[in-house]
């Protein structure tokens, strides 16, 4: 599986407040979440990103509640992946249980605002397309690739039973 996108470029300790704001807990729309993703700690991020658009972020980003609200609004302004040097265990499982995939790079810092990335989930390649870098991470495994095809876990399970 292929994502292309260019890279949004956030901090250390990204917690899911930051991703989605408390006050918007009232629904689980991923594209309502959307609007109003990062808007606490980047005004007009969700205007900013167009579909396929990657965060690449530091370290544990993701930390805090363990709301599947923060994946979701993420996913919902566009977002295909994350890529961070490390992730909140909460984050990850709810990141696979709507189907975002999510890779750990420790080179991160090399990568800077507006770069264009291609991810290969298959091989675990990530090339900068921007700088012509190119970095190997611990591939997505097929069954999480599967499950991001499906649009998530409770999607790929409903598959699973039809067939």
């Amino acid at each position: 599986m292929i994502i292309k996108g260019i890279v949004h470029k956030f901090g250390n300790n990204i917690n899911t407040d930051d991703i989605i704001a408390a006050k918007y807990l009232v629904t689980t729309d991923e594209k309502e979440l959307g609007k109003h993703c990062m808007e606490n700690i980047a005004p007009g991020f969700a205007s900013k990103v167009n579909k396929g658009d990657i965060i690449v972020a530091q370290e544990n980003f993701g930390c805090g509640s363990s709301r599947e609200h923060a994946p979701r609004a993420l996913k919902g302004c566009g977002i295909s992946a994350v890529i961070a040097k490390s992730f909140a265990g909460i984050f990850f499982r709810n990141a696979i249980n709507i189907g975002l995939p999510f890779l750990a790079l420790k080179d991160v810092d090399e990568i800077t605002e507006g770069d264009s990335l291609e991810i290969d989930l298959s091989s675990g390649i990530i090339k900068n397309l921007t700088k012509n870098q190119t970095y190997k991470v611990e591939a997505f495994p097929q069954f999480l690739q599967d499950i991001v095809v499906c649009g998530g876990l409770m999607n790929y399970v409903k598959q699973k039973k039809e067939k």
